[in-house]
């Protein structure tokens, strides 16, 4: 692959990443805000959410109660239930292989 289909590729992923990240609602819902949210999950006056530590942020963590879990991916669990994801935009978007088969 030459060095324009590498620059075309590179363009493509980080417009997909952006896509991708600006489904997001912040509604913290993921990171457990209806129950136990990750220690790091910070909201703001609108009711939004973010992560201080988002570039780093898979691993060992712990909740505001102290509880221990490990930060995954988004799409490791998306076909997870967690308190909350009706209000995710992540589950929302995402296309079951059943759909449009009835």
């Amino acid at each position: 692959m030459g060095t324009n289909g590498e620059a075309d590729y590179s363009q493509y992923m980080a417009e997909q990443e952006a896509r991708w990240e600006g489904l997001c609602r912040r509604c913290g819902a993921c990171c457990g805000v209806p129950e136990d949210p990750c220690e790091h999950l910070v909201g703001d006056r609108s009711g939004k959410y973010h992560c201080d530590i988002y570039g780093t942020r898979f691993g060992a963590r712990r909740t505001v109660s102290g509880k221990e879990f490990n930060c995954v991916p988004l799409r490791d669990i998306l076909h997870k239930h967690w308190a909350g994801d009706y209000l995710c935009a992540y589950k929302e978007n995402l296309k079951l292989p059943w759909q449009g088969i009835i």
